[in-house]
């Protein structure tokens, strides 16, 4: 990844939408508490639940064994957009979290295994 993508995952949030071009939409220098921040949370939430609805489907679909090809295509659309969105609500949120308190691999594995960094 670029230094600049790099730098905008970091001081900015990717919103759970995507620009006219389907280019990833960045919200920069927010509390989080704004108008837009507060709209990407509800669409989100929206998503994550879209997503929970759509598992049970696919289990019911699957459960009863009896669908057609073309349930199968839809169904499997489906989940390939769901999937896409929860994906990039863990990036946005994952991007949002403190940096840990270690700086190298390596230390963080001796620190979890409680011997000293090589």
């Amino acid at each position: 990844m670029t230094e600049p993508k790099r730098r905008l995952l970091h001081d900015g949030r990717l919103l759970p939408w995507s620009s006219m071009e389907g280019k990833p939409c960045y919200l920069l220098g927010s509390d989080g508490t704004g108008y837009v921040s507060r709209m990407a949370d509800r669409v989100e939430a929206e998503q994550l639940d879209s997503a929970a609805e759509l598992i049970e489907e696919a289990r019911d679909v699957l459960r009863e064994r009896s669908w057609t090809p073309g349930e199968i295509h839809l169904l499997t659309s489906d989940l390939t957009n769901s999937l896409s969105n929860v994906r990039r609500i863990a990036v946005s949120r994952g991007a949002r979290l403190p940096a840990p308190a270690y700086d190298s691999p390596d230390r963080a594995t001796a620190e979890r295994d409680g011997t000293r960094p090589v």
